[in-house]
């Protein structure tokens, strides 16, 4: 077992991840932040997202911060995804903790 299924609860979603599926997704989220106070979320590589997607994660990630649980993207943000964050200029305003999320980059000095 990886140390991520140890103490995250594992979030799958499915390739499509838009404004048609979003109370799905978001009845998913809620329903793990329930029980647990960390969540990874599992994007397949060949997602397909628009922006109600990053809108519903950027929400479930600051009301996560606002409960003190963990909410986390199993993987850095990477084609049909980031280039959303890039046309919708989340990229351009990212600050430290916005980088380790989405692109999982950690702070150096």
């Amino acid at each position: 077992m990886d140390t991520q299924a140890k103490y995250f609860e594992s979030i799958s979603l499915p390739e499509a991840l838009s404004i048609r599926n979003a109370s799905e997704v978001y009845a998913n989220i809620i329903d793990r932040f329930r029980d647990n106070n960390s969540i990874a979320v599992n994007l397949p590589e060949n997602a397909e997202a628009d922006l109600s997607f990053l809108q519903l994660i950027e929400s479930a990630r600051r009301q996560a911060k606002a409960e003190g649980k963990t909410f986390t993207l199993s993987a850095p943000a990477s084609g049909s995804l980031l280039k959303v964050l890039e046309r919708a200029g989340f990229m351009e305003v990212f600050d430290q903790e916005d980088q380790k999320f989405w692109l999982h980059k950690e702070v150096t000095l």
